[in-house]
């Protein structure tokens, strides 16, 4: 079955820097889109950035020129690597796969990691 394990998260102080890592298991990497979501105290979950099957790369406007996403299909990893960190990028971070036939995001549902805190001051 699909697994998803995130970690990499911490507190740091603002402009720091964190790499969040995702190992994947339980499916081939390169079928589905893959995300990072994020949902801080009493906010709505949001969509922080996405690689899609070919590869191509979105992010959330807040963390533009700030994070970047990648994959690593040989182990399974993603990884979001952030950095100028600000304290409203402060939530659970959780990395996520599509479904459905296209395996996109949001197709059918999505499948989620635990989640890691990233605590920024």
């Amino acid at each position: 079955h699909v697994q998803l394990v995130e970690s990499g998260g911490g507190s740091v102080q603002a402009g720091g820097s964190l790499t969040l890592s995702c190992t994947a298991s339980g499916y081939s990497f390169s079928s589905c889109e893959m995300g990072w979501y994020r949902q801080a105290p009493g906010k709505e979950r949001e969509l922080v950035s996405t690689i899609s099957r070919t590869g191509t790369i979105n992010y959330a406007d807040s963390v533009k020129g700030r994070f970047t996403i990648s994959q690593d299909k040989s182990n399974n990893t993603l990884t979001l690597q952030m950095s100028s960190l600000k304290p409203e990028d402060t939530a659970m971070y959780y990395c996520a796969r599509g479904s459905g036939g296209y395996c996109y995001l949001e197709g059918a549902y999505n499948y989620w990691g635990q989640g890691t805190q990233v605590t920024v001051s």
